[in-house]
């Protein structure tokens, strides 16, 4: 049965050709079912001969159906490949995005930030600046290496504020992490083949690199961040490091042991990927000075975002490359075009340039300095000594070590759903099988202050 929709504004012929061919694809008309003649197709639909036989002449060119002569249009046979999608995928899809959309009444997922946080009215408003401004930005790419004018912006504020010591030409603006190490690996690759990485630490380098052919060598990590006689034991040339807050411990890197790590690339002719995670958000004392700022010359390429502080879904992040590194980049990359857009860039770069940038990262300090420090009272009220408590200080999650605790981390995750709270798994972060028993990530980013005791309370109540 085929209806015409006199709402939709397609020609005639265009929905008795669309109808026939979706019945055909989901199964619904069957291979070698005889169509309706022309003759009884144009009396049911009350509609002209011609209409109905160029809807059948375009089938019958595309392959969709086949004639006989004197008998008229029949389905064809289609390859199994395209026949049924809808039938074969729907209910699996379905059941993917209604698992991805479930919400939950206590969340302390590691990485989100609070729903209230983003400045919609300011960007707004600067977004609508920049469109109303230049028209011709909508029909350019923009440079590979990303808005001039915003990398100038970065590095004034990289080196007021995290010590980097850097110019703009040096500066790449990025869609994330996974992008900037996806722009990394083919310089590295003619000279390095084997990338250390910390363990637990960040899973998006170790897939990054493994794509490309590398070889991914995990290394321990102690109460001073990297293990570096560990790193030196092992023939790595390249290692990825969070040495400001490590992820997800959240041990600092002693300036020591910075300037140890900086003399092993120089010694080996290596290369060290400083992530400067979660350094904007640090709540007692000073922040931590970059790694690269110890020696701007040498081979460290340093890795910050915007993601943590401002929004991650904006997909903006931005990369320091050692000189040294220019030349080959500009070989691999100027053919390329920018992966960020080039609107959400000149809006970013308004956003900085007339200070709103700052305020909200103060207001963002003020915001999670209270969630943390709600956190810590609400462990240390219900679990007292029976908790050890790493990486306080800084960032949007802490790890909770439970005492006398025997639950492997599979156990502890399924008994706080149980009580509709969410749980990140710390083993996710460890590439050695090691499933940190008796550890979890406690994420206070994105939860309400004054849900945070009540969530804090029921996971005590769920493991002890």
């Amino acid at each position: 049965m085929f209806i015409l929709d006199s709402k939709n504004g397609q020609t005639l012929h265009a929905k008795i050709y669309n109808q026939i061919k979706n019945q055909i694809l989901s199964g619904n008309l069957q291979p070698h079912t005889k169509l309706p003649s022309i003759r009884n197709l144009c009396a049911e639909l009350s509609v002209s001969h011609n209409t109905i036989e160029y809807a059948y002449q375009q089938l019958f060119a595309e392959g969709y159906i086949y004639s006989k002569p004197k008998s008229g249009y029949y389905v064809s046979l289609l390859d199994s490949e395209f026949a049924q999608p809808s039938r074969k995928h729907s209910g699996i899809l379905s059941g993917q995005n209604s698992q991805k959309q479930r919400t939950y009444a206590y969340d302390f997922h590691p990485a989100c930030l609070s729903p209230e946080s983003f400045p919609t009215q300011v960007w707004r408003k600067l977004f609508m600046d920049c469109l109303q401004e230049d028209a011709k930005q909508l029909t350019s790419y923009g440079s590979q290496q990303g808005d001039f004018a915003l990398r100038c912006e970065i590095q004034r504020y990289l080196a007021r504020s995290r010590g980097v010591a850097c110019e703009a030409e040096q500066i790449v603006v990025c869609s994330g992490l996974q992008d900037s190490l996806s722009i990394i690996v083919p310089i590295l690759r003619e000279n390095h083949s084997m990338l250390a990485v910390e363990d637990p630490g960040h899973f998006i380098p170790k897939s990054v690199f493994q794509n490309h052919l590398f070889s991914v060598t995990p290394i321990p990590v102690n109460s001073d961040g990297l293990d570096l006689i560990a790193l030196q034991n092992t023939a790595s040339t390249v290692v990825y490091v969070t040495p400001s807050h490590q992820f997800p411990l959240g041990h600092i890197m002693p300036v020591a042991n910075r300037l140890n790590l900086i003399d092993w690339a120089q010694n080996v002719g290596g290369v060290i990927i400083e992530d400067d995670y979660d350094s904007e958000l640090r709540y007692h004392g000073s922040p931590i000075p970059a790694l690269q700022g110890l020696r701007p010359q040498g081979n460290i390429v340093y890795i910050g975002t915007f993601s943590k502080v401002l929004s991650p879904a904006l997909r903006v992040s931005y990369m320091v490359l050692p000189q040294r590194f220019l030349d080959t980049y500009h070989k691999l990359f100027d053919d390329y075009s920018t992966t960020v857009s080039l609107l959400e860039q000149r809006t970013l770069y308004k956003f900085m340039n007339q200070g709103y940038w700052d305020r909200h990262l103060r207001k963002m300090r003020t915001i999670y300095k209270k969630k943390h420090d709600t956190l810590l009272q609400a462990v240390n009220r219900h679990f007292g000594a029976q908790v050890t408590i790493l990486g306080q200080g800084a960032g949007l999650h802490v790890v909770l070590k439970l005492v006398n605790n025997s639950l492997a981390e599979e156990e502890l995750i399924s008994r706080a759903l149980a009580k509709d709270v969410r749980l990140i798994p710390l083993s996710k972060t460890c590439l050695c099988n090691n499933s940190r028993q008796s550890q979890v990530m406690l994420g206070f980013g994105g939860i309400n202050i004054n849900e945070i005791d009540r969530g804090v309370e029921l996971l005590y109540q769920a493991w002890y």
